[in-house]
């Protein structure tokens, strides 16, 4: 059984738009060779960070919502860590509420 996940990456700045997409689909490809399957992805732009990282002040915020199996979340999440381009991440398993939630989110969006 797939289970509902939600991880959010914040890429450097430093970043070109094609550095930043490859990024992005480099998770996406690692994602569905491991028998996951992309719900929904949503890339929210450069956004200034609440604190500095690594002299940082703004990052290129991406969110990808995908079901798969439990196992893999540790295997991103090591992918992440080796990732200079990556600042900071979050996984989190969702729930129904939060499925339902996030559902009625992106149709509130479309409208």
């Amino acid at each position: 059984m797939l289970k509902h996940y939600e991880t959010v990456f914040i890429m450097t700045p430093v970043l070109s738009d094609d550095q930043a997409k490859e990024t992005v689909s480099k998770y996406k490809k690692m994602l569905t060779d491991n028998g996951c399957k992309i719900v929904h992805e949503d890339a929210w732009g450069l956004r200034k960070l609440q604190y500095p990282i690594q002299k940082k002040t703004t990052g290129f915020y991406h969110l990808i919502e995908f079901q798969g199996p439990a196992k893999f979340v540790a295997e991103l999440e090591v992918a992440y860590k080796r990732d200079e381009r990556l600042l900071r991440f979050l996984t989190v398993a969702l729930d129904k509420h939060a499925v339902a939630y996030s559902e009625k989110r992106r149709n509130k969006a479309k409208a």
